[in-house]
């Protein structure tokens, strides 16, 4: 059950909802290859986030959040590619960039955190 005050987890969640809707979209204007691109990195965010929250060690936690910084980065250049390449409606894409950024924004406190307490 997802806890209301963990924002990762809620933000990257329904991230993920997003881009399920958008690469359904994406596949009814026979997109499948990009369409699977940001499915794959989209949806992978949350599930590291998931991974990590149930992670072992602080380790662990640390390396899975550091696998959704990169599915974030990789969703937010597929993202880039759809909207500069015009394959979908640029407001829309416009907003799940938004929302991508501050997933990235988010998990680079989180990380940078960890690190800290490492020391």
């Amino acid at each position: 059950m997802m806890r209301k005050d963990n924002l990762i987890q809620q933000k990257s969640y329904q991230f993920a909802l997003e881009i399920i809707w958008l690469a359904q979209k994406l596949n009814v204007n026979k997109q499948f290859v990009i369409s699977t691109q940001i499915l794959k990195a989209g949806t992978s965010i949350g599930a590291n986030v998931e991974e990590g929250i149930g992670g072992q060690s602080r380790k662990d936690f640390s390396a899975k959040l550091a696998i959704s910084y990169k599915e974030a980065r990789e969703s937010h250049y597929w993202l880039r590619l759809i909207r500069d390449t015009k394959l979908h409606d640029a407001d829309e894409i416009n907003q799940r960039l938004s929302d991508c950024e501050e997933i990235l924004r988010i998990l680079t406190a989180i990380l940078n955190k960890v690190k800290e307490s490492e020391v």
